[in-house]
């Protein structure tokens, strides 16, 4: 399966020893090269997917001054499927707000969906706004204002929600990345029950404590959560399926082609159809076509045209 990027941003909150405890207990290979970012814990392998742990180096002291390493580590964290930020539980909010800032500035949006709205640029015609739902922040003024700042003065915009200034900024400018957030709030062994209780209310968030090995099983099962991944199983001709080796679907598409794709790009001109076991299917198995979306742990046998 292939990897999938999570990453750790900065912040002596007890990044590495959480990283070395957790490649510890759960890695089965730490010796990963990526590009020139010389840390690299290692890869867990957890529900029969191979995650690859990623700790990116202070990206604050670098990153805004354009400093070839903080780039760098920008540049990595864009691509990763998850990014957790290691917080002290004694000091969290001030930490958290510094890393959240200086991610944003970077166009990275940690645990939010891409704004409901359609930009179109056109050759002439100006600017046409259309409004789905009312809006409590936007009018045609309001927009005119922002398109012209970038210099824009035919477009046609629809916005299907409730939209804010910063949403329309971001659809226009287009180079931004939707990316889950978890944020781990290590040393949990110095504070009290009372304070525990009140943090597990928090959004997005894991307490532990990295030094005890405690929480460890919330972490990983909330990392899986959060990056939706879908196992798919291969089931050779006249053989039991293979349930060491999934094949991982990491992106919304989990159709039989992305799987067949996923697997080796020629199969799919030899497909003649597939039989299917598991919960995306009514009959066990049942014959489906590259459309076909598939579920979590289903089974999959390939048919080849002759």
């Amino acid at each position: 399966s292939s990897g999938i990027n999570a990453e750790w941003p900065l912040r002596p909150g007890g990044k590495s020893t959480l990283l070395s405890n957790l490649a510890g207990v759960y890695s089965e290979v730490a010796a990963y090269e990526f590009t020139t970012l010389t840390t690299v814990p290692g890869v867990i392998r957890y529900k029969g997917a191979k995650i690859q742990l990623l700790d990116l180096p202070g990206i604050i002291e670098g990153a805004k001054d354009g400093k070839g390493r903080g780039r760098q580590v920008i540049a990595v964290a864009r691509t990763c499927k998850l990014i957790f930020i290691v917080l002290d539980v004694l000091k969290p909010l001030g930490d958290k707000a510094i890393i959240q800032k200086e991610l944003e500035g970077f166009g990275i949006r940690l645990n939010k969906i891409p704004p409901n709205i359609t930009f179109r640029r056109k050759e002439k015609g100006g600017i046409n706004l259309t409004t789905v739902v009312p809006q409590s922040e936007l009018d045609l003024n309001a927009v005119k204002q922002i398109l012209g700042e970038y210099r824009i003065s035919n477009a046609d915009i629809i916005l299907k929600e409730d939209s804010t200034s910063d949403d329309l900024i971001d659809v226009i400018e287009g180079n931004r990345v939707y990316i889950p957030c978890i944020y781990v709030l290590n040393k949990i062994d110095q504070i009290s029950i009372e304070e525990l209780d009140v943090i597990y209310k928090i959004p997005h968030c894991v307490p532990l404590s990295a030094h005890h090995k405690w929480n460890f099983d919330d972490l990983l099962e909330k990392m899986w959560d959060y990056l939706q991944l879908t196992r798919i199983y291969t089931k050779p001709k006249g053989q039991l399926p293979d349930f060491n080796a999934p094949v991982v679907l990491q992106d919304a598409n989990k159709t039989m082609e992305a799987f067949c794709n996923n697997l080796h790009k020629g199969i799919l001109k030899d497909l003649k159809y597939a039989l299917v076991w598991g919960s995306s299917v009514k009959y066990q198995p049942q014959r489906v076509g590259k459309e076909h979306e598939l579920a979590d742990e289903d089974i999959v046998q390939i048919i080849k045209k002759h």
